[in-house]
């Protein structure tokens, strides 16, 4: 492949999803994927551009690398940050470091308005993914393509190079003579996409291929994720909760009884990411039984011909308290005109007998988990069950929100 095809597609990509964007993060390791990112987003030249490299600290020379890919960056003149994760406790390496990767990025991002942020990832990489995790026993979503577009940790995260390989980014930089990092852990097979990388060459497996076996799979997600909107339809949100059609639930497939739950809890909890898939098959086991049952830190509880999903008065407590002007609670709710001292946290059950809160259409537990304005152990307000002067609360999310969450994997 040419210089001109490999930069004509990823600017063509670029105007997709990032035309009207005056600001953008480039997440930055120094290798060859994100170089070329780097530099093709600075050709393109459609907005401000900073970049951020993440050190994990994990092997000798990271900080080294850090501080070259700020001297591309700035030789570029793109602002550079190095964004470093200390490490805590035990379990997966690998998963850990993922995460962090994205936490520090999306508190840069944060702190700089950007609009949203780029990464590398590459027709290799979607190959890659899709064997990794067949060898998880992963379901449609785990299986089907990266997307495009990303909504996550607060952040819009776009991937502008799905379409171009590995090698045709790496000959697109070597013929302008540009140099990269080779992280010398892709050669580590104790890492599995290092052995699912080397299985693929020692198999001549073709990457365009897989890669359009995972977009393939992608394709049928969004039909089953289009089936679960519709079976949602009457679905209503009120103070954080959400109810959906119970008749309508019942009667879907197991699938879409699945994602309409997973989009519920994550609508109600805030939560990034799904709970596992064992508990989740046995809450709606418990569901088709007609019981009521705790996940996540949401209540699903079958009533009125609806299947309320509210948050869980103990998970709203255990919420660390905010202050501040204007603060976003338990991911949440939006609170604003606080006084200096003030502190938002769960109303609880305690103080309910001083509230009409049936007259305020709620149920019990979705009063209790409700935000109350303390100073110190004494409530001052309780704005979801009484309007008090001075203060407002209003849900983060309604049933636009959750219709999204339907198509946010």
């Amino acid at each position: 492949m040419t210089a001109k095809p490999v930069a004509a597609r990823v600017h063509a990509a670029l105007d997709r999803l990032a035309g009207h964007r005056p600001t953008l993060g480039i997440a930055l390791s120094g290798g060859g994927d994100s170089t070329a990112l780097m530099h093709l987003a600075h050709g393109w030249g459609r907005a401000r551009l900073l970049a951020a490299t993440v050190d994990h600290g994990l092997r000798p020379g990271s900080a080294d690398e850090a501080r070259q890919a700020g001297l591309a960056a700035a030789a570029l003149g793109i602002p550079h940050e190095t964004l470093r994760w200390t490490r805590q406790g035990g379990g997966n390496l690998m998963a850990a470091a993922r995460e962090a990767r994205l936490q520090l990025l999306a508190g840069w991002a944060g702190r700089h308005g950007l609009s949203a942020v780029l990464l590398g990832h590459t027709l290799d990489d979607q190959a890659e993914t899709l064997l990794m995790r067949l060898n998880r026993g992963a379901g449609m979503d785990g299986l089907s393509a990266m997307a495009p577009m990303r909504e996550a940790f607060g952040v819009t995260w776009l991937r502008p190079m799905l379409e171009i390989g590995r090698a045709d980014l790496r000959h697109w930089l070597a013929a302008r003579g540009l140099g990269w990092a080779d992280d010398p852990s892709n050669e580590n097979e104790d890492f599995e996409r290092v052995r699912v990388r080397k299985a693929i060459a020692a198999l001549d497996l073709p990457m365009r291929q897989l890669a359009q076996s995972a977009a393939n799979l992608a394709m049928a997600r969004d039909a089953l994720c289009d089936f679960a909107s519709r079976v949602a339809e009457g679905a209503q949100s009120r103070a954080g909760s959400l109810a959906l059609p119970l008749d309508a639930f019942r009667a879907a497939p197991l699938e879409i009884r699945r994602r309409l739950l997973v989009a519920g809890l994550r609508f109600v909890g805030g939560s990034d990411y799904p709970p596992r898939r064992g508990p989740l098959l046995h809450a709606l086991a418990v569901l088709e039984d007609g019981g009521r049952l705790t996940l996540e830190g949401v209540i699903a509880e079958p009533r009125d011909g609806f299947l309320w999903l509210v948050r869980e008065p103990a998970a709203a407590l255990r919420s660390p308290a905010a202050e501040g002007a204007e603060v976003i609670w338990d991911r949440r709710w939006q609170v604003a005109c606080l006084r200096p001292g003030d502190q938002v946290r769960a109303l609880g059950h305690e103080p309910l007998p001083g509230f009409d809160w049936r007259g305020a259409g709620l149920m019990r537990d979705e009063a209790a988990a409700s935000p109350g304005i303390w100073a110190g152990d004494r409530l001052i307000a309780a704005p979801v069950l009484r309007p008090a002067p001075g203060y407002g609360a209003k849900p983060l999310r309604g049933v636009k929100e959750f219709r999204a969450l339907l198509y946010t994997h």
